[in-house]
């Protein structure tokens, strides 16, 4: 968590959560609730032009602690900046309220000036001297963010935003590739996947907190992957899909189920284990260790286990530490892009 927030009591009328305000028909982006909601999200702006993390966007600050006199804490993590940008760029189709344009371009400029020059983009900006400057897949914050420049670049979204922003978005893209190329890790020459967090200089594998090590991810490199999928097809983006692809059919976990124990008196109201299965579907581990390939678990201790039953209860089942996250990537997503890619060949 980032920062320590206050907010009043005072919601947005309505039903609309904030984890849905991206999914309404487009119709509802010119109601009295919608307004209500992309009033409150301009007064959680920050001066640098993003907006923090694990907020309820609808609900107001405190009074006085609006998005000017609060910590600086800017972030992409958790679908902030990204999510109030596309928000406030559906309320200006809606409702030629030239606030919510002004305020979305803040949002773009913001992205522009948090991208390093070697691509990458940090978790926190302004930069703190922790983890969070590292480049961040994490929770597919920079992923997140390519995907709305690649809407902003093609003019699928902000068209308010003219022909120089939108040939910025596009370099920042193309700068943003090759970081991901580079980023990609060898081991004993071999490509395979991505780390959580990369080093903002050497692009070396990071950590993060301490139960986030220094790994290949079985979760994060799927988005990586699908952005690579949607960039021009050429020897280098195809020779890092495939490898990636087949690093994540290799560390597949086979024949076991994850099995949810309900007990009250737990942390989070139930244990977790994984319990052999062979009719079970493909899981895969958030993280691999680098080199074994082997899943890697941890509690704050930060202590590496081989088991997901040897970390505390808490972190055990507080934390996403197995998903079904490549399936569709793996059984769809690529299959159709090896079609397309066979019917006009990379030369």
């Amino acid at each position: 968590m980032i920062g320590t927030f206050q907010a009043s009591s005072a919601h947005a009328p309505g039903t609309v959560a904030w984890s849905d305000v991206l999914d309404q028909p487009r119709r509802w982006y010119g109601t009295k609730d919608a307004v209500a909601i992309a009033d409150i999200v301009l007064q959680w702006q920050r001066p640098s032009g993003g907006w923090p993390k694990d907020i309820d966007m609808t609900v107001a600050p405190a009074p006085g602690a609006t998005g000017a006199t609060v910590e600086p804490d800017s972030t992409i993590d958790n679908g902030a900046t990204v999510t109030q940008i596309r928000l406030l760029d559906r309320m200006f189709g809606a409702t030629a309220d030239p606030r919510y344009k002004d305020a979305a371009m803040r949002g773009i400029e913001y992205l522009f000036a948090a991208q390093y020059p070697n691509g990458g983009w940090p978790q926190v900006y302004p930069l703190r001297h922790d983890y969070s400057r590292r480049i961040t897949f994490n929770d597919d914050a920079m992923t997140n963010v390519l995907s709305l420049l690649e809407d902003m670049g093609n003019d699928r979204a902000l068209s308010f935003a003219g022909d120089a922003r939108r040939r910025q978005a596009r370099h920042a893209i193309d700068v943003a590739t090759t970081l991901i190329l580079r980023a990609q890790v060898r081991v004993v020459g071999r490509l395979t996947a991505w780390c959580a967090q990369h080093d903002e200089v050497t692009l070396e594998p990071r950590p993060a907190r301490p139960y986030e090590h220094i790994s290949l991810s079985g979760r994060e490199s799927v988005e990586v992957v699908r952005f690579l999928m949607r960039r021009p097809p050429r020897p280098d983006l195809v020779r890092a899909i495939d490898a990636a692809v087949d690093w994540l059919r290799r560390v597949a976990l086979r024949g076991v189920r994850i099995e949810r124990l309900p007990d009250p008196a737990l942390p989070h109201g139930h244990d977790l284990r994984l319990r052999r299965d062979a009719a079970a579907p493909l899981l895969w581990a958030r993280f691999y260790e680098i080199g074994t390939n082997k899943p890697i678990y941890s509690g704050r201790d930060g202590v590496v286990r081989y088991s997901i039953t040897e970390i505390d209860v808490e972190r055990r089942t507080g934390y996403a530490w197995v998903g079904t996250w490549p399936a569709r990537l793996l059984d769809v997503d690529y299959q159709r892009w090896r079609a397309r890619l066979s019917a006009s060949p990379v030369r």
